[in-house]
């Protein structure tokens, strides 16, 4: 049998254990998992596995890829920021290490609070607490998070936040400190204050220094893109050793200080990152969880052909995790060059995805929904906008209509995708057929996919990617996929579509501008409506994240704000002695 063929029955046995397991609606109507908790891979929702670790030993990560950036200026891959800023790095402001709807509030980090407004949220301040220290022992400054914020300017330091840019007053031609220059706007008058000055009031401000852009980097430590592979530590663990697509190995940073750092626990003595894994092979050591496999925990989702070695095992399944991301996964389509210059033809696109295959190739209703809009659930009042009205399966006489409009018989595309998501690509592909549309799918590794397609020298056609909010807000959402003034020729991140649409861009500027937390979030689903009428992407699937962990392993839990990744503030063992390495 060729691959498509074992895939399509692995993923069909999938959905009929959902279905049969948990008594979920016809996926053909919905999409979508029955409510009341009866999906059987949300059996674990909410829960902490494996109780509280005890301290020590080492925790392994088994992963089928190397990071995309561990630099905090570059670092923007949801479950990266995770790792990152849990470990390696402190931010001004952090998430709460809790599962649930408690993991999304705000608590101060290296800051003593949560940040002090004035001028009408114009000016932010904060405060360091006392006693930081990096990895060598010397005091973490104010001004180190000022480097590092200015740092991400810099236009070889491709692919992280661009919040600073977007926020901060008087930054217009600046590329970074490289060159000795700096940003007025940001000004220390002591080693513990930094005072931001934006170019507008952003209430929500205190959310932004989450991200790993808020995070201390000494200028003296600059390595320019080599900063890559050794960031210098200003979090419970360094880099011993940093073998790129082989190995990361951590140890703990001696003089991080628990009494200044409520949330992260720091419980394993080591962190071991195994790369270059395949997916299935990951999921059947952790399922056998034997040696020291029962102490480690997979980086990248449980790959959908593995869910009927899980679902029906009791004790497999209450190791799987499988919290929504919160996330919706799109369909871009490079809107500018042929074919998808045409709204037409966009349009097309949106009616002739089969949605219902390519939520079976990606693990069926048990780890995903049909998404028919871009803002996903949680920032659109708890369910998605549905304006369009297409049906799962799409409308392939309609597709036909517009392309025929367009005065398109047939035409062939370009289709980039990571190496994880053949199937759910190959099942797109199939559905466009129907209509006339070849697409030649091309994989990508997944440690190099977000910088292959933020080229848009040489962007492809179409691109399969999601977008997260980096925090509850729609701000963080449409105007980071759809402002084309956001395109990057290099190192784009979020708008793959390429989409520069003057309308949209001038009603971002409105929204952003609303004071009426209320008022702005209806601006925000009114104007996704407006965005999937000119069809610049087509919003495919809402999923969750699910991973399996080792017999051995305690604490973890799916963050909601990195996307249902392991929290590794709070991750361990419930017996150090049962590790190896």
């Amino acid at each position: 049998m060729t691959k498509r063929t074992q895939l399509a029955l692995a993923t069909a046995l999938v959905a009929a254990l959902a279905l049969g397991a948990s008594g979920c609606s016809d996926p053909a109507k919905k999409g979508s998992s029955a409510p009341g908790g009866k999906n059987p891979a949300a059996a674990n929702d909410g829960k902490i596995l494996g109780g509280t670790p005890a301290k020590g030993g080492t925790l392994t990560v088994l992963s089928n890829q190397d990071f995309s950036h561990l630099d905090p200026a570059r670092n923007w891959v949801m479950p990266t920021m995770d790792f990152g800023t849990r470990l390696l790095y402190r931010t001004l402001v952090t998430f709460k290490a809790e599962p649930g709807k408690a993991g999304s509030e705000l608590v101060p980090d290296l800051a003593t609070d949560l940040g002090k407004p004035s001028n009408g949220g114009r000016t932010w301040t904060f405060t360091l607490k006392d006693g930081l220290k990096y990895e060598d022992g010397s005091p973490i400054k104010a001004q180190d998070v000022k480097y590092n914020v200015e740092r991400s300017f810099s236009p070889d330091l491709t692919g992280g936040p661009d919040y600073a840019a977007r926020y901060l007053a008087g930054t217009k031609g600046y590329t970074g400190p490289l060159q000795g220059k700096h940003l007025d706007s940001i000004k220390t008058p002591d080693d513990k204050t930094i005072v931001f000055e934006l170019n507008r009031p952003v209430a929500e401000f205190s959310a932004t220094a989450t991200l790993p852009t808020f995070s201390p980097v000494p200028q003296s430590k600059e390595k320019g893109t080599q900063y890559d592979a050794r960031p210098f530590s200003s979090g419970p663990y360094k880099i011993e050793s940093y073998a790129r697509d082989k190995k990361l190995v951590l140890v703990r940073n001696e003089h991080w200080d628990p009494n200044t750092d409520p949330v992260r626990k720091a419980y394993p003595d080591k962190f071991v990152v195994v790369m270059g894994l395949k997916g299935g092979q990951i999921d059947d050591r952790i399922i056998a969880s034997s040696g020291a496999d029962a102490s480690a925990v997979e980086w990248a989702n449980m790959r959908p052909e593995s869910a009927p070695k899980v679902l029906p095992e009791p004790d497999v399944k209450a190791r799987l995790l499988a919290e929504s991301q919160g996330c919706t996964t799109m369909l871009q389509l490079n809107t500018t060059r042929a074919p998808f210059n045409d709204v037409k033809v966009r349009q097309a696109i949106q009616y002739a995805v089969d949605k219902d295959s390519v939520l079976t190739a990606g693990g069926g209703p048990a780890l995903n929904q049909i998404a028919t809009a871009y803002l996903p659930a949680a920032l659109s009042g708890g369910a998605q906008a549905d304006t369009l009205k297409i049906a799962p399966a799409g409308d392939p006489e309609k597709a036909e209509q517009l392309l025929k409009e367009a005065g398109k018989d047939k035409l062939k595309v370009s289709f980039t995708v990571s190496t994880g998501d053949k199937g759910r690509a190959e099942a797109i592909q199939q559905g466009l057929a129907r209509v006339g549309v070849e697409v030649v799918i091309d994989t990508v590794d997944p440690g190099a996919f977000y910088d292959v397609i933020g080229d848009t020298t040489t962007a492809p056609d179409m691109t399969l990617s999601g977008w997260c909010p980096d925090y509850p807000s729609g701000s963080t959402f449409l105007p980071f996929v759809f402002d084309g003034r956001t395109i990057k020729v290099k190192g784009n991140s979020g708008n793959y579509a390429q989409f520069k649409d003057e309308a949209t861009m001038k009603r971002i500027d409105e929204i952003n501008a609303m004071a009426d937390a209320a008022q702005a979030n209806k601006a925000w689903i009114d104007l996704d409506a407006e965005i999937m009428a000119k069809a610049p992407a087509v919003p495919v699937l809402l999923e969750r994240k699910p991973l399996l962990v080792g017999t051995n392993i305690a604490g973890a839990f799916g963050h909601p704000v990195w996307v249902g990744q392991i929290d590794y503030a709070t991750v361990g063992l419930k017996d150090p002695a049962k590790s190896q390495g």
